[in-house]
């Protein structure tokens, strides 16, 4: 099975926008989406990894000040030398009830000792869910190809 990397957090006051209620910023999330997600593909990868892109980053709801925020990654696609990373984050109630606020697909490159791309091992979809997101990450990276 696909190991599943997590990262969490606490909004602190530094994370966040100056608004009456105190929203996370969306760059700050961005910030620990591409670490969490480096995580996913360096554990994948068995190397140091560098971020191509973020190819879809979908905010689906705030998270504010002092929420926990929990990200889980794991790897979806991986080619030659390049991986596909999706990234969900969540925010955690104290009775561990969890709320999607934000899903993110990162490309990573691996990279070997002299820093250049090295190649990565095959992933193979062992569930149905990872079947569906191999395809659906085959299809982003063509449409990125295309660009």
């Amino acid at each position: 099975m696909n190991e599943v990397t997590t990262s969490v957090q606490i909004v602190l006051a530094q994370h966040c926008n100056g608004y009456a209620k105190p929203r996370l910023f969306g760059g700050q999330i961005m910030a620990w989406i591409d670490i969490v997600g480096a995580v996913a593909a360096r554990r994948f990868a068995k190397c140091g990894v560098t971020t191509v892109c973020v190819d879809n980053l979908t905010f689906i709801a705030p998270a504010y000040l002092n929420d926990t925020v929990v990200q889980e990654a794991r790897v979806t696609w991986s080619g030659r030398t390049s991986l596909e990373v999706r990234v969900d984050s969540y925010v955690e109630q104290l009775n561990g009830e969890r709320k999607m606020v934000n899903r993110a697909y990162a490309v990573f490159v691996a990279l070997g000792a002299d820093e250049r791309p090295a190649e990565v091992p095959v992933f193979t979809p062992e569930t149905p869910e990872e079947e569906q997101e191999y395809a659906a990450a085959q299809e982003r990276r063509r449409i990125r190809l295309q660009r």
